[in-house]
């Protein structure tokens, strides 16, 4: 794909039209991770209460992705690492927060819960990332109908532990870790602005993944966690998985870099709506009312906040 948009002249991640249709795409790509990491599990035959081999089979993939993508910074795009100490050391800590940690609660909590319902829970984080912009970056103002949008999504949070008994639902090593997750992920965001905002984006999302990924691998070796010797349809999960990370995390955190982080950070919250339907149709998962709901009301949020009355250079 050109950087470049023909007709205007800019970056195609700074041209709005682009950049909402790339802000899709990588919710679309992150969706499909939710069946695939089940699958993926199953696939290693990780049990369910095996956290060292899920924690190292994510280190795998992170760890892959980051290389890959550092190879094609440093090679293709002949960046070059960034000799700022300072610099270096946000894009480690991104790395330990929007990797290592935010995956570590991803990968327990997806494994103790349904695709579908841990689907809709991840979306917290969109609406956790477009509060915490707002209090940190200037421009980033918290309007009323930033708080309308917000509050639509959160309904929609709440309504997928609907119906019975909520209170028993709940669990912490399922729903409690995905919240986890949601929190990691938000303070990932802020972080990916201020990194990129001093290293070259793609060299920042190499050296994160990358170095997350290893943190990973090194505590799940130490927690016991071993892989069985994966079938075909391992590999193949697995690769899917590390070209999913490649490109959701490069092309987002570009467009993090240089749009404001609301109008990207938004776009997460389709990823509920497309992981329940992926789940359900890669999973066999049944497909729950409160799920169509919750999904409406997410969109409902997406389109209050996106919905400007303007048209986009």
């Amino acid at each position: 794909m050109s950087r470049t948009d023909k007709n205007t002249g800019t970056s195609i991640f700074e041209n709005k039209r682009w950049a909402m249709l790339l802000a899709a795409s990588t919710s679309v790509v992150w969706a499909f991770a939710f069946p695939l990491i089940k699958l993926g599990i199953s696939a290693f035959s990780i049990a369910p209460d095996d956290t060292g081999a899920k924690t190292l089979f994510a280190g795998v993939r992170f760890f892959s992705a980051g290389v890959i993508v550092l190879i094609f910074s440093l090679a293709v795009k002949k960046r070059t690492i960034s000799k700022s100490k300072s610099a270096l050391s946000l894009a480690l800590l991104l790395g330990l927060v929007n990797t290592a940690l935010h995956y570590f609660c991803y990968y327990i909590g997806l494994s103790n819960q349904s695709g579908s319902r841990s689907a809709v829970i991840d979306s917290l984080s969109s609406f956790l990332l477009i509060l915490a912009a707002c209090a940190v970056f200037d421009g980033e103002q918290l309007t009323m109908r930033k708080i309308a949008g917000c509050a639509l999504g959160f309904c929609g949070i709440l309504l997928v532990n609907a119906g019975g008994a909520m209170a028993s639902q709940f669990s912490f090593a399922g729903d409690g870790m995905l919240i986890l997750s949601a929190v990691f992920s938000a303070a990932g965001g802020i972080l990916t602005r201020i990194v990129t905002s001093r290293i070259d984006a793609s060299t920042a999302t190499g050296i994160s993944l990358g170095f997350g990924g290893l943190l990973l691998i090194t505590a799940g070796a130490a927690m016991g966690g071993r892989l069985s010797a994966p079938s075909a349809f391992g590999v193949f999960i697995l690769c899917c998985l590390i070209g999913i990370s490649t490109y959701g995390f490069s092309v987002y955190n570009k467009l993090i870099s240089c749009n404001p982080v609301g109008e990207i950070a938004i776009f997460n919250s389709l990823i509920p709506i497309l992981g329940v339907t992926f789940s359900c149709l890669l999973l066999g998962e049944p497909f729950r009312i409160q799920y169509a709901a919750a999904g409406v009301l997410v969109a409902a949020g997406i389109f209050v906040i996106n919905h400007k009355g303007r048209v986009s250079k």
